[in-house]
């Protein structure tokens, strides 16, 4: 499966509560095939801004850590309460929702957007997003099966995470991992990237980019 070169281009820091800084960009992974590419989604965020990345345990079947931006830190569920000792301590799902100006995942699979939908919360991903502050952007990049696509369950599901203010960047038509031939694709990294950084950047120059 081919992917994209990150993007490289000379860009100015945003201003963020007045103050120009790189925006800080929360990167995900579900268990579709399509998380081949995250390692090329996460290098083309990172030369724009601060990453950092999460992958639930079905998606490191196909995430190669050693291609990773090496200032990109990998979060798992094994990460969650590893640090927690006692009542005080940090929680990591909390201290990375807030971090993060933009959360996206990409892929997002067919069973990580029911679970969304349905309120579930049952690993590092899920809570982040259950503990999400929707004031802030957050995007989701679909891949799975033409036939999963199409399920009506699956337009159930995006109409539940658009009431959330979950915002869509849709799979595309290809020959998929399976053979078959149809939408669900995942948007390339470089399409996923630029659709980011224009809505963060054009949100800015209309004077509302008050990122907490």
């Amino acid at each position: 499966m081919a992917s994209s070169e990150p993007v490289n281009v000379e860009r100015d820091p945003i201003q963020v509560n007045g103050t120009p800084r790189k925006p800080r960009i929360l990167l995900a992974a579900s268990g579709s095939v399509a998380a081949i590419k995250f390692s090329n989604l996460c290098h083309c965020f990172s030369e724009w801004a601060e990453v950092k990345a999460v992958a639930t345990q079905a998606s490191l079947h196909f995430i190669d850590r050693v291609s990773l931006p090496k200032d990109v830190v990998l979060y798992t569920d094994e990460d969650e309460w590893s640090s927690w000792k006692k009542i005080g301590d940090s929680v990591l799902h909390i201290e990375l929702r807030r971090w993060a100006d933009i959360m996206v995942i990409a892929p997002l699979s067919a069973n990580t957007l029911g679970k969304i939908a349905g309120g579930l919360c049952d690993n590092l991903l899920t809570c982040i997003v259950r503990a999400w502050d929707y004031s802030k952007p957050f995007f989701v990049a679909p891949s799975m099966n033409t036939l999963m696509w199409n399920n009506p369950f699956t337009e159930r599901h995006l109409m539940s995470i658009d009431e959330l203010g979950i915002s869509l960047i849709p799979p595309v038509t290809k020959r998929l991992a399976c053979g078959d031939y149809g939408n669900g694709a995942m948007a390339e990294p470089s399409l996923i990237y630029s659709t980011v950084r224009l809505f963060l950047e054009s949100r800015a120059q209309q004077g509302g980019s008050n990122i907490q």
